[in-house]
């Protein structure tokens, strides 16, 4: 489990997206969002990257990139930014490396099973590479003008 707390620096991590290599360092010196969710093409996982796609132009007004994590393969990113037309990097994170660092791999019910699985959160970076806000275990709906209001504030 991580120790990451609101006001503490991001820890190292590097990681493929599919806009090439991200690491802390490279986004060092731009404030950023990190959202985690569950699966490529499902229905909140589209709907969150639909808000976020369409908030887009609000988020590059105030200097802030969006970035998305799911364990899904760089090639499941790749049709779900065509799909969906993103105009943002999708990390692909298989082997959990960069879950685990933000601490959202949870055991959830799927059709009456425990699987281990990736708690949809977000995570709000300032341009000095701090965590300034953090959304765990949250909703879809009305997220995204959350994110954003807390993005106003930096």
């Amino acid at each position: 489990m991580t120790t990451l707390a609101v006001g503490q620096p991001i820890p190292a991590f590097t990681a493929e997206s599919t806009q090439g290599t991200l690491s802390a360092q490279s986004l060092q010196g731009h404030a950023y969002v990190l959202y985690f969710y569950p699966r490529d093409n499902t229905p909140g996982c589209t709907t969150e990257a639909q808000g976020f796609r369409d908030a887009i132009a609000d988020f590059e007004k105030l200097g802030v990139r969006i970035i998305g994590v799911s364990r899904d393969s760089m090639s499941s990113h790749e049709r779900f930014i065509e799909k969906q037309t993103l105009p943002f990097a999708l990390i692909s994170d298989p082997d959990e490396t960069l879950c685990e660092l933000f601490g959202v791999m949870k055991m959830k019910n799927m059709y009456g099973k425990q699987v281990r699985g990736i708690e949809r959160s977000t995570f709000l970076v300032n341009a000095e590479g701090k965590l300034v806000q953090e959304w765990r275990g949250l909703r879809v709906p009305g997220h995204v003008q959350n994110v954003l209001e807390a993005a106003q504030q930096l």
